[in-house]
């Protein structure tokens, strides 16, 4: 079990640098231990597990490591935080690094821990794909980790989310990068809604980053899937991006194949120049669950 471990963090250590130290370390399936998964924030370690009982020989590595370390059991129902397994505990927000990008992130924070790791490509492509003075619209934005890099690559970005927590959240990573949130916008509610009132106002962005949650309920209670909802979510989006214009359409549902994924973001496009499927992050060398769309309009 050892050997396993290590020789999945060996296989990455090229990947943590001054940098990035942020990152997953071990992939389940992909390292030879289903439905295990290793992150590092800043040297501080989560150990995920789909079983409710942490594997005896990896706690034994764990404990061994001299790491401040967490485990998360990954049901999506529960929100608790991680629970301190060993180490120094990491009560308090804390800074990691992705690509040069500062985050703030917390191990007191419910399920998620302040950005979704296997998006750092997708990070990295939007900020190479903004030129100055465009405008950015970040939906679903969570803690806003692709508005911070449209704003570093001098986008005006419009982040949306249902969660003021979030925004605020959001508001503080821009802080985190010499970025002024007041230069930026920040708009709470559902992006359904929000989509139709851009569209009204003839508001028009250079690019949408779509990366919703499989299933969520808005504050009215309706009720949002992927399966059922992307071709429209995809459709009100292109009617709010400009002329040659990008979307990013991104889904970890794993009910959904790529081919199908990709048939549902066409059901909702009136025309577009290009679609580009995107790769997941080296080190994930599992599960693809992450389906990743570059659109062109």
């Amino acid at each position: 079990m050892d050997s396993l471990i290590n020789t999945a963090i060996t296989k990455r250590k090229h990947l943590l640098t001054p940098e990035t130290d942020a990152l997953r370390l071990l992939d389940g399936s992909g390292d030879g231990l289903n439905d295990t998964f290793l992150e590092t924030f800043a040297d501080h370690w989560i150990i995920s597990t789909r079983d409710k009982r942490l594997p005896r020989d990896v706690e034994i590595f764990l404990r061994s490591s001299g790491k401040t370390v967490y485990w998360k059991q990954l049901d999506q129902h529960q929100k608790e935080n991680p629970i301190h397994l060993c180490g120094p505990e990491q009560d308090e927000p804390f800074i990691a690094k992705e690509s040069g990008v500062n985050y703030q992130l917390s191990f007191q924070s419910g399920y998620s821990q302040g950005i979704f790791l296997d998006q750092r490509d997708n990070r990295i492509r939007v900020r190479e794909a903004v030129n100055p003075g465009d405008t950015v619209l970040n939906t679903f934005a969570y803690t806003g980790a692709f508005s911070v890099c449209a704003a570093l690559a001098g986008a005006t970005t419009t982040t949306l989310d249902l969660s003021q927590p979030y925004l605020d959240w959001a508001k503080v990573n821009m802080q985190k990068n010499d970025i002024d949130p007041t230069e930026h916008y920040f708009c709470k509610g559902d992006t359904f809604h929000w989509l139709k009132r851009f569209a009204k106002q003839g508001r028009k962005f250079n690019g949408i980053i779509l990366d919703p949650p499989t299933f969520s309920r808005d504050d009215k209670g309706k009720v949002f899937t992927v399966e059922a909802h992307y071709d429209q979510l995809i459709s009100l989006a292109a009617a709010c991006t400009a002329p040659d214009g990008w979307i990013l359409a991104s889904t970890n549902c794993r009910k959904l194949t790529p081919e199908a994924f990709n048939v549902l973001v066409k059901r909702g496009l009136a025309g577009y120049k290009s679609i580009t499927p995107l790769d997941m992050p080296e080190e994930y060398t599992g599960e693809s669950y992450l389906k990743s769309l570059w659109i062109s309009l």
